[in-house]
């Protein structure tokens, strides 16, 4: 692996940044293991050797089995080997972490909603960003068809 960019000496604050969300994700109440699930699949998704390696040696600590590991890419086809709340995490990511293709079609966000996850805790857990979302979502449903939709839900967390 060859590191591209060293972003603590280029994005200092950003790099802060991102601890302090991770930090907080942390502390969510969420289990570490999903939340490394998680963090897994965006970073396959993203291609990103680096988070890829990172992610998969915290889940095997964690004491995930080798054979889940190299079936997070797969979850779909793995039968019952992921459980629904991780299911439901895996997919809300793909959607999210995919957004500029998927928009976060309205089936994907209520899955998401209505899932065990909360989707995915923190301020989702208690309803201020889905309440926002929905809000949000309620605003672009007048329009005339779906394509007139913005692509990006931009919600605040109130």
């Amino acid at each position: 692996m060859t590191q591209r960019l060293d972003y603590t000496a280029i994005a200092p604050a950003g790099i802060k940044a991102l601890g302090s969300v991770y930090g907080y994700i942390m502390q969510s109440g969420l289990p570490r293991l999903l939340v490394n699930l998680v963090y897994l699949r965006t970073s396959q998704i993203n291609g990103c050797a680096y988070c890829i390696d990172m992610h998969s040696r915290d889940l095997i600590k964690e004491g995930l089995a080798v054979e889940k590991l190299v079936l997070v890419q797969a979850w779909r086809e793995a039968g019952s080997l992921f459980d629904t709340r991780e299911r439901s995490a895996l997919a809300w990511a793909e959607t999210v972490t995919r957004v500029a293709d998927t928009a976060v079609p309205d089936a994907d966000f209520q899955a998401a909603s209505a899932s065990p996850i909360g989707v995915l805790g923190g301020p989702w857990k208690n309803g201020q960003i889905s309440s926002a979302m929905r809000r949000q979502s309620a605003v672009a449903d007048r329009s005339p068809s779906r394509a007139n939709r913005p692509r990006l839900i931009r919600c605040r967390i109130t």
